[in-house]
């Protein structure tokens, strides 16, 4: 089994710059496991059962406007449920005020409470799309990811392959890097995206240069923080004796990536060939399949058309 992933309640409120009402620096450390918050309807009511306490409270308009017609002791009964340990925090939305009573619990326990301004479902959304991506399963890969013509780019291949000096090439006609040497791919639900890692953010390491800088070089434009995994090009050395795909009606392949079939194709590698161009035709010819225009099945209707033709002809001058 994999390490458990979770996030904390510090970078919720860094990304998110809320109003921190109760709770020290040391109270931001609290574990994030789940991606799901809670609106506490029946908590307030007194009911505690199969409550998931590891999810963030939020308390919109119409729980603090039923707070304010419980007793004291109904307050006291539910909050001391609600600031559990497992429990990360409670959000306070929409401009609300945090009730008395939960402030002095949340104050004996250390235990962070925050203010927003952001309506309830706003926030709800917001942080829900938030925490997807921090608790999301990932996976490292070597390559080089870029976004060509919207469409995210992985490429990859063996160390040597001039990965890098490529993306450099397709950088220069107008496409932008996202990731060089080693891709961090997360699982969004039904989606793969992938973005790099701190250390390497908007660097490319060009063998004989060394590292340069793409965003400096090329402007702020030429680069993108993420983008959504949507096509893989293998690269492989040229071999003589190789049977390579010619015509595009063989066996689509892919691969899998968290669980996520990505369409690949093999790509040979060999001096005298436009290695950029061939990368924005591949491309080209992804985003004319999507769309139901499938150049290889084309290509063989004309072949059987034109065997079917010849076929009647032969059978006219044999009549």
């Amino acid at each position: 089994m994999g390490e458990t992933v979770y996030t904390s309640v510090r970078r919720v409120s860094d990304n998110f710059s809320f109003e921190q009402y109760t709770g020290n620096d040391e109270s931001l450390n609290r574990p994030i496991y789940i991606a799901d918050t809670n609106r506490p309807g029946l908590e307030l009511t007194g009911y505690f059962d199969k409550t998931q306490l590891k999810r963030i409270v939020i308390l919109g308009e119409k729980e603090t406007a039923y707070i304010r017609t419980m007793s004291v002791e109904a307050q006291r009964r539910s909050f001391e449920f609600l600031t559990s340990e497992e429990t990360p925090a409670i959000i306070i939305t929409k401009g609300n005020d945090c009730p008395k009573v939960l402030k002095e619990i949340a104050q004996r326990k250390n235990f962070p409470v925050f203010l927003s301004k952001v309506p309830t479902t706003r926030m709800i959304v917001n942080l829900s799309a938030f925490l997807d991506e921090e608790l999301a399963e990932s996976k490292s890969l070597h390559g080089c990811l870029l976004s060509i013509y919207g469409k995210g780019v992985l490429l990859t291949g063996e160390s040597g392959m001039g990965k890098s000096e490529i993306a450099l090439e397709l950088i220069k006609r107008g496409h932008l890097l996202v990731a060089d040497d080693r891709v961090d791919c997360y699982r969004v639900h039904n989606k793969i995206f992938g973005k790099s890692p701190d250390l390497l953010k908007e660097m490319l390491e060009i063998r004989g240069i060394g590292i340069i800088n793409v965003s400096r070089m090329f402007g702020v434009s030429s680069v993108l923080p993420k983008t959504e995994v949507d096509f893989e090009i293998r690269l492989e050395t040229w071999h003589s004796d190789e049977n390579y795909d010619r015509v595009g009606i063989e066996e689509k392949i892919h691969e899998n990536i968290l669980g996520i079939d990505i369409p690949k194709i093999v790509v040979p590698v060999r001096e005298g060939r436009s290695m950029a161009v061939i990368i924005e035709s591949a491309v080209t010819n992804f985003l004319l399949g999507e769309r139901g225009l499938d150049s290889a099945k084309e290509f063989e209707r004309r072949v059987l058309d034109y065997i079917e033709s010849n076929r009647i002809t032969m059978e006219g001058q044999k009549g």
